[in-house]
């Protein structure tokens, strides 16, 4: 199981850079210091400008496409996080944080979840509204849904995909992964439970999908007492 390293610091991307999708352990968040881009994940995707954040859980996969003058990123760990309760926030003084974070980390990410402003991402085009459906663990039938939307089958699995980097199903069956796995970490409920209520066809069915998002059993991440599944 390989993952996308992240660490705490600033990064610059170029303009009209694009780095394909892929997959963090660690949850982080993403302050835009200057510049800005576009990204497609789990969490739907966001235009984010200077002051703006982006929270990923752990486990979260994503795209990004920097526009015409490209961007400079800080970014900040936030350890023992499976899913932040923040998607996309504003910063009142970004830098500010820059600068607490470089001295102490963990303060950093305490003032940062106490002054961001949470912030409405609009639907920006039909694949963000079936991004939206499959997070809200719809049962979405694609045919039907694109004949609502007077649109081809062929036409919104090829269009998903090139927005977000993988066809409707495989979206879907992430976030159940990543549902599941938040209740597994951070309850006390039996698997068995777990997988029923999340949609699997049985607790082995969750284990295989558990394991290919982390690497690790629900055992593993049931032992895990240090994470949790929001930050407060």
């Amino acid at each position: 199981m390989k993952f996308a390293s992240v660490a705490s610091g600033c990064e610059r991307w170029m303009a009209g850079a694009t780095v394909p999708r892929h997959r963090h352990a660690a949850a982080y968040a993403a302050i835009v210091l200057a510049g800005g881009y576009e990204e497609s994940g789990n969490r739907g995707r966001f235009r984010v400008g200077p002051g703006d954040v982006l929270f990923h859980g752990a486990f979260d996969c994503h795209l990004d496409r920097f526009g015409a003058v490209g961007a400079r990123i800080f970014n900040l760990v936030m350890p023992n996080v499976i899913e932040p309760r923040l998607t996309v926030a504003h910063l009142p003084d970004a830098d500010r944080i820059v600068r607490t974070a470089e001295r102490d980390p963990c303060v950093a990410a305490e003032t940062l979840l106490a002054e961001a402003a949470s912030i409405h991402n609009a639907s920006l085009d039909w694949q963000d509204v079936l991004a939206a459906e499959l997070a809200e663990a719809k049962t979405v039938l694609l045919g039907a849904w694109a004949s609502r939307y007077g649109l081809a089958a062929e036409t919104v699995s090829r269009g998903f995909e090139k927005l977000f980097g993988v066809p409707p199903r495989v979206y879907r069956a992430e976030l159940r992964a990543r549902r599941a796995l938040a209740r597994v970490a951070g309850g006390v409920e039996s698997l068995a439970e777990i997988a029923a209520d999340t949609g699997f066809a049985d607790q082995a069915h969750m284990t295989r999908a558990i394991v290919a998002l982390t690497g690790a059993p629900p055992t593993t991440w049931r032992r895990s007492n240090g994470f949790k599944t929001a930050d407060r």
